[in-house]
């Protein structure tokens, strides 16, 4: 994403700083009794802000969210200790209890995303065909398969998108800026419906029955285990959680370049390490949450977990630039009609089988943002659904190839 000048301030300790300033800001006010932020909160949720306030350092050149090393660490190294943690508490069997209506919304956004990249071709065609056209490496329906790459799968997916189609390098940065920003601005969407998710659906009738029966079922583990942690609780959680991660990352760099030698492992994703670190992560979580381990949810893991997401929702905002819209505002309006497909489809299915909120919002993340940013968006409902996030995002690793290669014929087929 370009910047008009070098960015202001490009020590990434400053820049981690500016960040944990911020977050106790928000946090600070947000918990405030002044009834000016009690108002302001009550519409403006807390997350959001995490989210936003960052991003306005990177639009205004003050950091460079692209040359920053902290969003790296944070997915590296914050994501899958947070998922570790919050998977270890978490309670399978109710996960199960929430019914398929998550997994409908799910193929729901995949299918949104499938059909939006060709129909928002089509309607362009008809509106300014130029925007839509050009040939070879940087025809733009090429360009487009990376985002649906992305849109579907992850970073990983994206890239095998890239290689499959043969897309030129410059449509694929302009498309990249597109990707982001359009993405991170449907987050922030979903940031603010889940602010407001009691009131949404008490509106459209959806059940949430099964979803309230999981957090009370959270809650009243924590009324009868909680106990105020002490040093060593909080050094057993950073064991279990940074030894996980190290593990995970071991793992990731042996069985990467090991399935990088097969086609078939490509289209899985399973030459990513990424998608290894993410899986195996969260597959130990899950495997210790029989057992014993589970309990130190008792003194405070989900809260420990909860500071890392918030971390990594600021260093998230700092990869969004609002004023890059300008550069290429015709690509915009593609990504944007692209996006609008995805919704109108989520929140028609959504009616119709009277799913709650929460299903269309981390249905359409984990599509849209994959294992970063998907957890974050379940725990603005709650922190216990943080992983059902996680389930649905690792899934769509999985399918993120295939259907995004489909999307991709079909919009060389409909393009000018």
């Amino acid at each position: 994403m370009a910047q008009p000048h070098e960015a202001l301030i490009t020590n990434d300790a400053v820049v981690m700083g500016m960040l944990a300033v911020i977050l106790g800001v928000i946090f600070k006010t947000a918990h405030s009794q002044h009834r000016f932020w009690q108002k302001f909160y009550k519409y403006v949720p807390a997350l959001l802000l995490c989210y936003f306030l960052p991003s306005l350092l990177n639009t205004f050149g003050i950091v460079d969210g692209h040359s920053s090393n902290v969003y790296y660490v944070a997915s590296r190294f914050l994501l899958p200790a947070c998922l570790i943690l919050l998977t270890i508490s978490i309670d399978l069997r109710a996960i199960i209890n929430l019914g398929p209506k998550a997994l409908i919304m799910f193929l729901t956004g995949t299918v949104g995303i499938v059909i939006g990249g060709p129909l928002a071709i089509l309607v362009m065609s008809t509106i300014y065909p130029e925007a839509v056209g050009g040939h070879g490496p940087d025809a733009v329906w090429r360009g487009m398969t990376t985002i649906a790459g992305s849109w579907i799968g992850g970073g990983a997916n994206q890239a095998s998108m890239k290689e499959m189609f043969e897309v030129g390098g410059d449509i694929f940065s302009a498309m990249v800026t597109v990707d982001v920003i359009v993405a991170n601005l449907w987050m922030a969407v979903l940031l603010l419906m889940a602010g407001n998710h009691k009131a949404i659906d008490a509106k459209t009738g959806a059940d949430t029955t099964a979803i309230e029966d999981l957090k009370k079922r959270v809650e009243a583990y924590h009324a009868e285990h909680a106990r105020m942690p002490t040093l060593n609780d909080y050094m057993t959680i950073i064991a279990i959680a940074f030894g996980i991660t190290g593990f995970a990352h071991f793992c990731g760099d042996l069985l990467a370049p090991y399935f990088d030698q097969f086609a078939w492992a490509q289209e899985y994703s399973l030459n990513s390490k990424f998608f290894w670190l993410i899986v195996i992560s969260t597959t130990i979580g899950i495997s210790l949450s029989f057992t014993r381990v589970r309990h130190i949810e008792a003194f405070g893991a989900s809260k420990v977990a909860s500071s890392f997401l918030y971390i990594l929702v600021a260093s998230i905002g700092l990869h969004m630039n609002i004023t890059a819209i300008l550069d290429s505002p015709l690509y915009f309006v593609v990504g944007a009609i692209w996006m609008l497909t995805h919704a109108s489809l989520m929140l028609i299915v959504a009616k119709l089988i009277k799913a709650p909120l929460f299903y269309m919002a981390v249905g359409s993340q984990a599509n849209v943002g994959g294992a970063a940013s998907a957890p974050v968006v379940a725990s603005a409902f709650h922190p216990s659904l943080a992983p059902v996030g996680v389930l649905l995002a690792v899934l769509g690793y999985g399918v993120g190839t295939y259907m995004a290669y489909i999307c991709g014929l079909i919009m060389q087929s409909v393009a000018p």
